[in-house]
């Protein structure tokens, strides 16, 4: 599976630029602080990490608009980002920019480092006058919540697995002896 890359960088006041990323190709995002989008982006990965099947976020790029479009499918996400002409614009007048098909975790993940890395790079106060508002912490811990479950959750059924594994070699080992010790026209007498 390829690797999941996403950028979350303050240019200027104001204005975001994203990038998102894997083997197969990038695409670049702007979002305007006139809407919350880094907000709705957090929430929709939160959404998704916590179960939704289908999650939307969207930024404002004055006047264009970018659409995150995630489709739950087991523990993966088809991700797709459009770009409309407008925010007014109906989804059907947008074109894909970039998709890909990632583990709901490998999503969560990269959202995650790279709002850790903007903080890191600028610091609260900067993220603050650079962005207009405040730095999403309780949407930061939300998603971070949510994706400790996934990583628990994957543990619990990692460990079950191994666990099956070791029965079934366990089964097959003792059919395997009793077919070595087993020979024809011998008969077992109840006892």
């Amino acid at each position: 599976m390829p690797g999941l890359r996403f950028t979350w960088m303050l240019r200027y006041q104001g204005w975001a630029f994203c990038t998102i990323a894997d083997d197969h190709g990038q695409a670049e995002a702007i979002a305007s602080d006139i809407t919350y989008g880094p907000e709705d982006l957090l929430d929709a990965v939160t959404s998704l990490a916590q179960g939704a099947a289908t999650a939307r976020a969207e930024f404002e790029g004055e006047p264009t608009a970018f659409r995150w479009f995630f489709e739950r499918d087991g523990t993966h996400t088809e991700i797709r980002l459009v770009k409309a002409p407008d925010r007014d614009s109906p989804d059907s007048e947008g074109s894909v920019i970039w998709s890909g098909r990632h583990s709901i975790d490998a999503l969560a993940r990269a959202i995650l480092a790279a709002f850790h890395q903007a903080v890191s790079d600028l610091g609260s106060d900067n993220y603050r006058a650079q962005w207009g508002r405040p730095f999403p912490a309780s949407h930061i811990e939300t998603l971070q919540i949510a994706a400790q479950k996934i990583a628990e959750d994957q543990q619990t059924l990692s460990a079950g697995q191994t666990r099956f594994v070791a029965i079934r070699l366990e089964s097959l080992d003792r059919c395997s002896s009793a077919a070595a010790s087993w020979s024809p026209g011998r008969r077992s007498t109840p006892g």
